[in-house]
């Protein structure tokens, strides 16, 4: 028997042969070059074989050298199949019409779930999801993955202290930990205020306690600076010192500036390549060219396709080329200098408490080495500087 495998795409018949020339048939076919396989009788004068469809003008013309009658049982292989698929052409476009369907109504967003927050926290996320186009009928291949929706989520509401972004089939789950804001209790308990730094005493709000010193006072740290001690000396009672003691106190601080930095920013052009990823084999269908960027930086995406449940070995790919482009920047001295106190400021703004103020600054130092310009600046600041000191009794 003959029989190869190509014979399934080439196509081939199955013939029966009845008549006295039967057996000079065959040997005329296999003289002609014809490949025949699978020849057995199943009858007297009655032969049944396999041939290519290709030979089916050479089986006539040794069909009249010989006293015989072929008739065709079936055909098998590609060009008999694909004749059958388009005689049922309807329901092959409605078994492929199905399957589309059931595959894009399992990459859709379908469901949108969120645990465990307040009603309000409910409403901002969803507000922000839609900003971010997550709404139910959307492809999700075509949506931000989930590291970066929780990014978003967590730096534009502020009341999240956590939360976590798990895509479980055509449903977005986000599990929420909301910050708590318990109401401040205020315990008080006996004690004084003293200076936690030396500064000279510029205000004095005291709510409860005995003031020690006085508006201009230079006072060092520990120093007392409201008692919690009231009444007179043989008849003393013990309170809480309660206030704000507004002094102003010094900082020193020093930055350095270069005249010139190289740097690197993107430029706003960018280019988007899309393409199917089977495996390791990656079939561009969308951006074949890469930009004529002189710099660019790569950044790659893949989302999965799924079917029904199950994740397929088949993903969505996106590679985004970002512009890039190298800038130096240069400052004249004066330049420098201003851009150095406006970041000295900005650093010493985030040391300070809410309630400080800066109410002056000096520069004692200015100087330019191996091409940075050099600040050390003197800082007048605003600030509570009382702080609780427990009374100990037989003090």
């Amino acid at each position: 028997m003959k029989n190869q495998w190509t014979n399934l795409y080439t196509g081939f018949v199955e013939v029966k042969a009845s008549g006295k020339g039967t057996e000079r048939l065959i040997n005329e076919l296999i003289r002609q070059g014809v490949s025949v396989w699978d020849i057995r009788r199943t009858a007297p004068g009655i032969l049944v074989f396999c041939m290519d469809v290709q030979e089916i003008s050479n089986l006539r013309k040794a069909v009249r050298k010989n006293e015989c009658k072929v008739t065709f049982v079936k055909g098998s292989g590609g060009p008999f199949l694909i004749k059958r698929l388009i005689k049922n052409s309807g329901f092959v476009i409605g078994f492929l019409a199905f399957l589309i369907t059931i595959f894009v109504l399992s990459n859709m967003v379908w469901g949108i779930e969120v645990h465990e927050a307040s009603p309000d926290t409910e409403h901002a996320i969803r507000k922000e999801l839609d900003k971010m186009g997550i709404k139910k009928g959307k492809l999700q291949f075509l949506l931000l993955d989930v590291d970066e929706i929780q990014k978003q989520l967590g730096d534009k509401i502020d009341v999240l202290t956590w939360v976590g972004v798990d895509l479980k089939g055509t449903t977005y789950h986000f599990q929420v930990v909301e910050k708590e804001t318990p109401e401040e209790v205020k315990t008080y308990s006996p004690q004084h205020l003293v200076a936690k730094k030396k500064a000279v005493i510029k205000k004095m709000l005291v709510e409860k306690g005995k003031p020690i010193v006085n508006i201009n006072d230079y006072v060092t740290k520990g120093q007392l600076l409201v008692s919690g001690l009231i009444g007179k000396e043989d008849k003393q009672q013990i309170v809480p010192a309660i206030g704000k003691v507004m002094g102003e106190t010094w900082y020193k601080a020093t930055v350095e500036v270069p005249l010139k930095t190289n740097f690197s920013v993107f430029n706003g052009d960018e280019s988007t390549k899309h393409s199917i990823a089977v495996g390791s084999l990656s079939i561009p269908f969308w951006g074949f060219k890469n930009p004529d960027y002189p710099e660019y930086v790569t950044e790659t995406s893949s989302k999965p396709f799924f079917f029904l449940q199950w994740k397929l070995p088949i993903s969505y790919k996106t590679q985004t080329l970002r512009s890039k482009e190298d800038l130096v920047r240069e400052y004249t001295k004066n330049e420098a200098v201003k851009e150095a106190k406006k970041m000295a400021k900005v650093s010493l703004e985030k040391e300070l408490p809410e309630d400080a103020e800066i109410i002056g600054e000096k520069i004692l130092r200015e100087s330019i080495e191996n091409g940075k310009v050099i600040l050390s600046i003197h800082y007048q600041v605003i600030e509570n500087i009382a702080i609780g000191q427990p009374i100990i009794q037989g003090d």
